[in-house]
């Protein structure tokens, strides 16, 4: 075990300079963009030159339902990626870029944890090579030209009180949620209500995720739609001219970023849509590409497998052709224990009738996987307080179900502590598999799909949804908006939309308050309970501790 704090073993790593880590993959220095020693770009040559090479087997990481007692996501992410080079096999870890808003509010840093880390942590969780600020700038100049088209005359005849695009900012302000913008008289415009989301949440962000070169990015941006005419109809990004200069602006954000783990190995940083307001899967670009030069890619998706597994297996495997050859659910024996109904304060006594009472929550997640097609195994992400017991308790119901379940103590450890993970999920990858299957088919209905979400996956008894909403969609589906998939935004709490049913909850309805539609993005956003795109600070932030000391080091940021 070890008394250091993420962020110290982050700073005594043995880093090496990314020509090396490059080299890994038999990319020349003249194949990436660096941004200093540390981290790097890579050009638009070599995604070119990998896009024809043979794929090697994807992995996705996920989890059971996420608590503030943590379950190491990202940490087993980085550690499983470290083990499987560790035992010989050539391997490349995938994972999002870090917010600003939950750095600097409650959740900390997204970079792993302990000795299974990626580096540089501090650029990592900051502004790292530009990717946010270039995703919010670009939404942002297509906000400004929208109220620039109407103070010139509006030619698309654009009814201001039907513009559906919002503004961004990557931190979070509660008080933007709802604004009255051009206040102040004739020079400012038409005084409009609008709101603000997090970055997270831009349909940029998510369509600069699912594009697969630039000009599938321009064709996107221009898909955009940015509201509605007087007559009802649809007003496109394109329609004011907004996309290409768009474009212009993401045309270094859309290539992947590459960086290191603690024990020198390939990762690929790009993009960063939440999980419960967004699709919550890193860039299709970086998956290819990695994918295309490594033997085997890990990647993980946001939150707890009813969301970000579901949305990687509904929306990014369905836009891709991409298909998981091993999924790996991490769980935590004090993540149980919460979800079996004990407080966090009283997470370090042994508790077995809560943690089997937890594996309720674990068993749905296993039975949704396996719904789909795809075999899971469970990485028991070790803490230090557990007991043998508990484990074991864990083991053997994973073990009745069928499933392997796996100690693992990679951050602690490192790669000897993920090693026999490793090992079982090279046994899985290489076995042939039952035909993949999506829960949905494009043809469906979208309130159907929505349905089939809710009872398939959350175990709801169904939806509420009023006139207005199942109006929307059906207007959607006679547009030809009908075959999108759905990205439900929902409580990463629970599979209910309430973040306090914790476990596996019975006989409840999901409520639907909202549809939006991301036609450039290709999905619909479906809005539950009261889960917000544009998150408030708790009342002590993260912000708070966050300081520069005497040495010019960052403190604070785990």
């Amino acid at each position: 075990m070890t008394n250091k704090s993420d962020i110290e073993i982050a700073r005594n790593a043995n880093k090496k300079n990314i020509l090396d880590i490059a080299k890994k993959l038999n990319i020349s220095g003249n194949e990436i963009i660096p941004y200093g020693y540390d981290k790097a770009k890579l050009s638009p040559n070599f995604l070119e030159k990998s896009k024809d090479n043979r794929l090697g087997k994807l992995i996705l990481v996920t989890a059971i339902n996420p608590t503030p007692a943590g379950e190491g996501k990202t940490t087993t992410t980085v550690g499983l990626g470290d083990g499987l080079n560790k035992i010989g096999k050539k391997a490349t870890i995938c994972i999002r870029e870090a917010s600003l808003g939950p750095c600097f509010g409650m959740k900390g840093g997204a970079a792993g944890g302990g000795y299974s880390q990626v580096i540089p942590m501090e650029d990592m969780n900051l502004h790292f090579t530009g990717d946010f600020h270039a995703i919010t700038s670009a939404h942002n100049l297509l906000s400004a030209m929208i109220d620039n088209h109407i103070y010139w005359g509006n030619k698309e005849n654009l009814d201001p009180r039907r513009i559906t695009w919002r503004r961004v900012m990557d931190m979070n302000d509660r008080s933007l949620r709802k604004i009255v913008t051009a206040l102040g008289g004739v020079p400012n415009g038409y005084p409009r209500e609008t709101s603000f989301d997090i970055v997270a949440a831009s349909e940029v962000m998510a369509i600069l995720c699912l594009s697969k070169n630039l000009e599938d990015l321009k064709f996107r941006l221009g898909n955009i739609i940015i509201g509605y005419r007087y007559d009802k109809s649809p007003v496109f990004s394109r329609d004011i001219k907004a996309n290409e200069a768009m474009a212009v602006l993401l045309k270094e954000a859309i290539l992947p970023n590459l960086v290191q783990t603690l024990e020198n190995n390939p990762v690929f940083v790009h993009g960063g849509p939440f999980a419960n307001i967004a699709h919550g899967c890193n860039s299709v670009s970086a998956t290819m590409v990695a994918l295309q030069n490594s033997d085997y890619v890990v990647t993980e998706a946001g939150f707890g497998a009813d969301l970000g597994a579901e949305k990687f297996l509904n929306i990014k495997c369905r836009l891709t052709g991409l298909r998981p050859d091993c999924i790996v659910i991490v769980a935590t024996v004090r993540a149980l224990k919460m979800n079996g109904g004990v407080k966090k304060d009283n997470l370090t006594k042994e508790d077995l009738i809560s943690v089997k009472k937890g594996c309720d929550n674990l068993q749905r997640h296993i039975e949704n996987i396996q719904s789909f097609g795809v075999t899971p195994i469970v990485a028991i992400n070790h803490f230090e307080a557990d007991t043998e017991a508990e484990i074991s308790e864990i083991i053997n119901f994973t073990k009745k179900l069928g499933i392997e379940g796996i100690l693992c103590k990679h951050w602690s450890n490192g790669s000897d502590g993920a090693s026999e993970l490793a090992n079982k999920v090279v046994e899985i990858s290489e076995k042939s598999h039952s035909p993949f299957k999506f829960l949905y088919e494009d043809n469906q209905p979208l309130i159907e799909k929505i349905n089939l979400i809710a009872k398939k996956i959350y175990r709801a008894d169904g939806i509420s949804v009023d006139e207005r909403i199942l109006d929307q969609l059906s207007n959607w589906e006679n547009s030809g908006f009908g075959s999108l998939p759905i990205c439900m935004a929902k409580t990463q709490y629970s599979f209910s939309s309430n973040p306090k049913l914790l476990g596996a909850p019975k006989e409840f309805q999901i409520p639907i308050k909202e549809v939006r539609l991301h036609s450039g993005a290709g999905f619909i956003v479906v809005i539950c309970g009261e889960i917000m795109t544009m998150p408030g600070l708790p009342k002590k932030p993260a912000a708070e501790e966050i300081l520069i000391n005497q040495n010019g080091k960052v403190e604070g940021l785990f």
